[in-house]
């Protein structure tokens, strides 16, 4: 299930000679991924961290994230889960959009 949303996000791109940082919004989620719209350069296959409090929920959340598409600089992403710090980010992801949709 899909839910609409806008909040703030950063995305996190790690480069071999530096690490850029932007600014950008999210404006769909799900359990496997998000989204966003960031004015950065990302290609598919790219992979990134993003960082964003989902509403609801003073927790932020930091994912990281394969590019799977895009358009212009929107970007739809799949969540990558690589160790247990990532499956409890995940698992915290999955209750607050369960309490999305009880208040939706």
């Amino acid at each position: 299930m899909r839910y609409k949303l806008d909040v703030p996000i950063r995305a996190i791109v790690h480069k071999t000679e530096k690490t850029i940082i932007t600014e950008g919004r999210g404006t769909e989620m799900s359990e496997g991924g998000m989204c966003l719209f960031a004015g950065v350069e990302l290609s598919l296959g790219g992979q990134l961290e993003v960082e964003f409090t989902p509403p609801y929920s003073g927790q932020p959340i930091r994912a990281r994230a394969v590019v799977r598409n895009r358009d212009g600089y929107r970007y739809g992403v799949e969540f990558i889960i690589q160790d247990k710090k990532c499956r409890e980010e995940v698992a915290h992801l999955r209750e607050v959009l369960r309490s999305l949709s009880v208040t939706a």
